[in-house]
């Protein structure tokens, strides 16, 4: 059944080394360009007209990993798996309209602030009742009512708070991965470690699952999660579709990824800890995207209180390309401390599963 994780990973990886190309010359051809701020760094300004929308040759390549990997070994789809892709590419239409009108209809903000607000909510609520339906043969549901941190710990929230809970973390990993989304592959390759990282939970979750009954190694210890072994497929396909990416979206980028890529991806992010029982987890686990949301939040909120501003330039990675470190710099040194996250984040869900033994 490993065999999936495996196929799903590298057909992903294939796709997107080939097909990436192949949609920088499409985009090219038709002129759908980066617009890039006249306020940011002024090394950004060679980047202008750079194509974007590049999350499309991801999303797509995921998708297909995911069915090719299923039709390679036999399995059917799952509920969850399901669910978290439908979130991913629902997210990604949200941000692909945002990219269309600000790049073909020359509108430079995008999509009006409450039309994708809107978008957003729709898509979020709708992952967010579907995945409480779909019991399985233990009565799991995709998501739980219950908060969890490594897994579920008890506080059951009822069906109402969860959608609101759900829609939180789902708006918030999408602005933070957009946020982070401002440097060559930073985004990238942050998302590519917390894809990893979920991939081996997922292959955990389901060793101990608590079907498996009496062939688990810490009975005490089991998780109650619906299609953890599909989840690590999805994260596996997108962990190899992003390596395929970030080869062409790496400094000097020849694609963005766009909002279409990166709300994608912040969906996505939050579709696999809710459905994984890791929804605090993810915070730690995604530490860039929650660090560089923060600098966001100091910045503006110590600007409207104090009328001073914390850092050069928010978000976080332009406060150090501003005091004269290179892009290249910022982005190798983030994806340290991204790694640093993901370390830890594993390190204490491993310790959380051998305490109970």
């Amino acid at each position: 059944m490993m065999n999936q994780i495996l196929f799903a990973g590298v057909i992903g990886l294939f796709l997107t080394l080939v097909g990436t190309p192949l949609l920088i010359k499409l985009l090219a051809r038709k002129g759908y360009g980066q617009y890039i701020r006249d306020d940011g760094p002024r090394e950004h300004a060679s980047k202008r007209g750079t194509p974007t929308m590049g999350g499309i040759a991801f999303i797509l390549a995921t998708v297909a990993a995911y069915f090719l990997s299923k039709v390679i070994t036999g399995k059917p789809p799952t509920y969850s798996g399901l669910l978290v892709l439908g979130l991913m590419c629902g997210m990604g239409l949200v941000g692909f309209l945002d990219d269309y009108i600000k790049i073909v209809k020359r509108r430079s903000l995008g999509l009006r602030a409450k039309a994708k607000m809107a978008g957003q909510l729709i898509v979020g609520i709708a992952f967010a009742v579907l995945s409480l339906q779909f019991s399985d043969s233990r009565g799991n549901t995709p998501a739980s009512t219950k908060l969890s941190f490594i897994t579920d710990f008890g506080w059951t929230i009822g069906p109402v708070l969860f959608v609101v809970w759900a829609l939180f973390m789902i708006l918030a990993m999408s602005n933070g991965v957009n946020l982070t989304d401002g440097l060559d592959g930073l985004a990238t390759g942050a998302s590519v470690l917390v894809f990893g990282a979920y991939t081996f939970i997922g292959v955990w979750q389901f060793q101990e699952s608590c079907a498996n009954g009496e062939t688990l190694t810490n009975p005490s210890a089991c998780y109650e999660v619906r299609d953890p072994l599909d989840l690590a497929v999805i994260a596996s396909a997108l962990m190899g579709a992003c390596l395929g990416f970030l080869w062409w979206n790496t400094s000097p980028a020849k694609i963005f990824m766009g909002d279409t890529g990166s709300l994608a991806l912040g969906g996505v992010l939050a579709g696999l800890a809710i459905c994984s029982r890791t929804e605090l987890l993810i915070a730690l686990l995604g530490g860039l995207f929650v660090l560089i949301t923060m600098s966001v939040v100091i910045q503006v909120g110590s600007f409207k209180l104090t009328g001073k501003r914390v850092f050069r330039m928010a978000p976080l990675q332009h406060h150090f390309e501003l005091k004269g470190w290179s892009e290249v710099l910022v982005v190798v040194r983030f994806w340290i401390i991204q790694g640093i996250c993901v370390i830890v984040g594993l390190g204490l869900f491993y310790a959380g599963w051998a305490a109970d033994k």
